[in-house]
Formats: C-alpha cells, sequence, structure tokens
C-alpha cells in the first residue's frame, strides 16, 4: 500500500468508525492523515507509516465518524406554523386549518413576504442547530415560493448558506412542491411553467443541484410528476422524488425509472417498488420526523428494503409543516424505535447511504482514503450511544474539510 511522505495532520487517540460499505467497520486507536483537505491515509497505531505531519492532534478516547449528512431538509421558508400544531392537538381539522389560510399557504405567504436576507437569517439560526451535532454536508430544498420570482429567491438564499457557513450545502429545486394558489385548480399549467420556463433558468443560474417533486394525490400526479422528470433529465440534473407518503401512487417506481438519487418518505411504498429502486440504486431516505409529527400508523417496508438491498438513509425534512426538527441525531433515534433499524443502518443512514442520496457517495460519507476529511469526534464509548441518548447535545468536534471546526458560526 503506498502512503504520503507528508501531510498537514495527523488524528490519533479514538476509535475510528468508518462507515465502509455502510457498516461500522471499527479501527481501535486509530490515525487519520490529512492532507489538502482529503484523507490519505488511516488504520491503527500500530500501523501507521513514517509520515511527516505539520499538525498532530490527539483525542482522549471516543470514537471518530464520518460528518452527518442531512440529505433531505427545507430550512429556508419565512414565519412558522406552532399555531396550527396547537391547533391540530385542540382538534381543529387540517381541512379547518387550510380554510382559514393556513397549512403549506400560509408558508408560502410568509416566505414570499420576507426578502432574501430574513429567509438567510432565520434558516441560518436553525442550520446551526444541525451543524452543533456533527453535520458537514446539508441538501435544502426550495418548494415554499411557488412562483418563479420566489422560487428564485429561495435558491440563491439556499446557496449563500452554503458560501457564509462551514458546511456543504446542496440545493434542490422542489417548485413542484404545491400547486400555487394563483393557479388553483390547474397542477398542469403550474407543471407547464415550472418546465418550460423556472428550470431553464434554474440551470442558466446554476442555482440547483438536483430536481424534486411531491407526488401525491394533494399535490402532483404520476404524469404530471413524470413531465417534471423529463424536463430535468433534457437540462441535465438528477431527480429526487416525495413519494408514498400518505398513499400508493407508485411514485417511487417511477423515480427508478428516471434512476433517481432517492424517493423520500416511502410509507405506502410496495414490494415492487424496493425491487425497482434496487434495480435503480434509489436511496429510500426515511423522514420518522414527519411519521411522528403526524401521528402516522402506515411504516414504510423496512424489512423488503432490507430483503432487495435498497440503502437507506435518514434525514430530518426540517421543515415549518410536518417535521420541525433541528436534531439529525434525534432522527437516529426515531428511525431505531418507530421504523425498526439497527443503530448501524441508523448510522449509516446519515453517513454513506446519506451520501448516495445527493450523489457523493465516492467522495463522501465514510472514512477512507482519497474522501474529503469531514469526521466528528465524539467522547463516548460506542457508536450506539449517538443513537441512545434523547435530548440535549453531545459534545462534540468536527472536522470540516481537514481543519477543527470552529462552533461560533
Amino acid at each position: 500500500m503506498t502512503y504520503p511522505r507528508a501531510c498537514d495532520s495527523l488524528w490519533s487517540g479514538a476509535t475510528l468508525v468508518t462507515m465502509k460499505d455502510g457498516l461500522y467497520h471499527l479501527i481501535e486507536d486509530g490515525v487519520i492523515a490529512v492532507h489538502q483537505g482529503k484523507i490519505v491515509w488511516l488504520g491503527g497505531r500500530d500501523e501507521l507509516p513514517d509520515i511527516n505531519a505539520t499538525e498532530h492532534h490527539h483525542f482522549d478516547g471516543g470514537i471518530v465518524t464520518p460528518g452527518f449528512i442531512d440529505c433531505h431538509t427545507h430550512l429556508v421558508f419565512g414565519g412558522d406554523r406552532s399555531a396550527e400544531f396547537e391547533m391540530r392537538l385542540n382538534g381543529v381539522s387540517y381541512a379547518d386549518i387550510a380554510a382559514q389560510g393556513g397549512g403549506i399557504i400560509s408558508t408560502v405567504r410568509h416566505t414570499r413576504e420576507a426578502d432574501e436576507n430574513e429567509l438567510l437569517n432565520s434558516a441560518r439560526q436553525r442550520l446551526n442547530h444541525l451543524l452543533k451535532e456533527g453535520v458537514t454536508t446539508v441538501e435544502i430544498k426550495s418548494g415554499y415560493g411557488l412562483d418563479i420570482d420566489n422560487e428564485i429567491k429561495m435558491l440563491r438564499v439556499i446557496r449563500q448558506l452554503g458560501e457564509t457557513l462551514p458546511v456543504e450545502v446542496y440545493s434542490t429545486c422542489l417548485a413542484a412542491h404545491a400547486i400555487p394558489p394563483e393557479f388553483s385548480g390547474d397542477g398542469d399549467k403550474w407543471v407547464e411553467v415550472v418546465c418550460e420556463q423556472l428550470l431553464p433558468r434554474v440551470v442558466q443560474e446554476k442555482l440547483a443541484d438536483a430536481v424534486d417533486a411531491f407526488c401525491e394525490h394533494l399535490a402532483f400526479s404520476p404524469a404530471q410528476t413524470e413531465k417534471v422528470f423529463a424536463a430535468a433529465r433534457d437540462l441535465g440534473l438528477p431527480v429526487k422524488l416525495h413519494a408514498e407518503q400518505l398513499s400508493a401512487l407508485g411514485g417511487s417506481s417511477l423515480a427508478a425509472r428516471y434512476q433517481a438519487l432517492s424517493a423520500d418518505h416511502l410509507e405506502y411504498a410496495t414490494d415492487a417498488d424496493a425491487q425497482a429502486m434496487a434495480a435503480a440504486d434509489t436511496v429510500a431516505v426515511l423522514l420518522p420526523g414527519a411519521f411522528y409529527l403526524l401521528r402516522e400508523k402506515q411504516q414504510p417496508p423496512v424489512a423488503a428494503f432490507r430483503k432487495y438491498g435498497v440503502a437507506m438513509a435518514v434525514a430530518s425534512d426540517a421543515n415549518p409543516g410536518t417535521s420541525p426538527a433541528l436534531s439529525l441525531r434525534l432522527m437516529l433515534n426515531m428511525a431505531c424505535t418507530l421504523f425498526g433499524l439497527t443503530p448501524e443502518e441508523a448510522l449509516a443512514g446519515v453517513t454513506l447511504n446519506a451520501a448516495q442520496a445527493l450523489g457523493i457517495r465516492e467522495s463522501h460519507g465514510s472514512l477512507e482514503c482519497g474522501k474529503v476529511a469531514n469526521f466528528v469526534h465524539w467522547p463516548v464509548a460506542r457508536p450506539a450511544e449517538l443513537v441512545y441518548w434523547l435530548g440535549g447535545q453531545l459534545p462534540c468536534t468536527v472536522i470540516y474539510q481537514g481543519e477543527k471546526r470552529d462552533s461560533t458560526f
């Protein structure tokens, strides 16, 4: 095995939880060599070759994991819907709340009213909570503008977050999130606007890394979704999909036909959907926060995903309506307690499989030579502790692109 003669830094003194192939693959008393923001060597201390390092960093025990990846969020939005949350708990139906101007249209209204600076500041506060828990990569969707100018505004804010905070941000255009109030009853017309006007501009201004849609009876049909996918494909953008959250429409199979990076939610996905996703290497992104808040009963078909070898990711789905979740580590616990994942599967869900859901598995998501040096030191005895503890913030040291990340963002 070849190794570098010199590097920028050596990090030692902890057990490495490499997550190679989605498994713990523990390396006791491990060492990581970093050069120019990449991992250039790792292994046990007793295997360490003669490498000259500019800096030496030693941890006093604990574990080191890959940096966490939150691969499905809606962090940019105006206002909040805590009042609606209270109304629902007091017995008011969602239909009644929507009739009073609530629901997603409420968020659309507040998002449209906010300028870029307001959206940036509020999203930054929410994102900071995730960063403090070891997140080094995050995906953020648009979808609360629902007109050309406001969708563009949201996507610009998403790009600004990546430029101003020490985190890699992947931007997704989710203009096909809901039918805008101006197009009430005419989803086809909005899809036409998205495909013919919005997406070409998004590509021209380099504002998105992928395209998403919400395929559901209260949003867009499979036929409408396919039009969005076809337009994205023609423009060279990968796709992903909100699918099978409330009903079985075959959205995840449709996503697989378009080689989608991921299909997300999936409570009503079928055995056939799982087979199609496996064949296409489409990741199943599980979102236990929304399942919990909506008090759903239908669980995603985890057994089928295991049977057919579908990679499972876990994400916060941070959004104002159905998953106001600001802790990805809490989602790890929920994925285990609500969906039956093992702690090892859950940790793979926020590292290697989450990287696959963003199309960056070759460079992120595990501790391996050649990958970006995003990793986190946790002062705990074993990986399961990251899933076990409820509430509070476990202290951690985040290494972002080879450098210790300042916790005062």
